[in-house]
């Protein structure tokens, strides 16, 4: 464990957030790990009505705004790789486009989600550079999953399913 994970205290109840449960503190591709926590918690999502969704994840970017500043301030790093609440968000996003509830569509999302998340297109990467702070740690997430929503939306519409059982 690094010096500012040591910081983190998993009974905090922002630290518990902010970190996805603790999927975030993954040795290997924590803001994988994080997205693929999320999905679980989106799947309880997905049997509820469209608004109550989208109500969960305004709210929660919200939140996460706070909850990633308290716990970036906590570690003393800013976005620190533990930090995951932003790709739970991003992945709630990304899925909230796939037309059906299926393996082979959340599959879809979270590949695409992971592609915009790690590569950082433009506009992406400038606000991952300049935007500071709990918003910043959030921003570039969203931004990344709206990138993904378009794609995943553009390939339900046209009926092209890349992970396909035929």
């Amino acid at each position: 464990m690094s010096e500012a994970t040591d910081r983190l205290k998993m009974r905090n109840p922002w630290h518990l957030l902010a970190t996805g449960f603790g999927s975030g503190l993954s040795p290997i591709v924590p803001g994988t790990m994080g997205s693929l926590a999320a999905i679980p918690f989106w799947l309880l999502m997905a049997r509820m009505p469209i608004w109550s969704c989208w109500v969960i994840i305004v709210a929660g970017f919200f939140i996460g705004c706070l909850i990633c500043q308290r716990t970036s301030d906590d570690m003393k790093v800013h976005d620190h790789g533990s930090i995951v609440w932003d790709e739970f968000i991003g992945m709630w996003i990304t899925l909230m486009a796939i037309p059906t509830v299926s393996w082979e569509w959340i599959l879809t999302g979270f590949f695409i989600f992971r592609i915009f998340d790690m590569w950082k297109p433009w506009p992406i990467r400038w606000f991952d550079r300049r935007v500071s702070g709990g918003f910043g740690i959030m921003i570039d997430d969203v931004i990344a999953a709206i990138f993904a929503y378009v794609m995943v939306w553009l390939l339900a519409f046209y009926n092209l399913m890349p992970f396909s059982a035929n």
